[in-house]
């Protein structure tokens, strides 16, 4: 009987041991939790960056095989035009401020310090 004693101390203490690890040692449930939202956010950053490259990996392909997104970029950055082509640049006039009037010159006698 004694030693069925013995054996359940031993397993609560191995049970208590093992609590107090799991809540409170290394790579606890908090520090669990903790890790798992950083790889959450990583992940998320990640299929952004994913979405970038591949929208450049496009581009890049694009630039490779085809003349209309080298002829685009020439024209939006470059303000290259073809042979033959017209250019017109449309200015639009700046809009005309009203003249200002000029400042009257103050008379003696309008300041009240000048009232003797």
């Amino acid at each position: 009987m004694r030693d069925w004693r013995w054996l359940l101390l031993l397993l609560a203490l191995l049970l208590a041991w093992l609590q107090y690890r799991f809540w409170f040692g290394p790579g606890n449930s908090g520090e669990v939790m903790m890790l798992e939202a950083q790889v959450a956010n990583q992940e998320r950053d990640n299929e952004g960056l994913q979405q970038r490259n591949d929208a450049l990996a496009a581009e890049v392909k694009d630039l490779k095989e085809g003349q209309a997104a080298i002829e685009e970029r020439a024209r939006s950055e470059l303000g290259m035009i073809k042979p033959g082509e017209k250019f017109y640049r449309v200015v639009e006039d700046a809009p005309v401020r009203p003249a200002q009037a000029a400042p009257v010159a103050a008379q003696v006698g309008d300041h009240p310090a000048d009232v003797p």
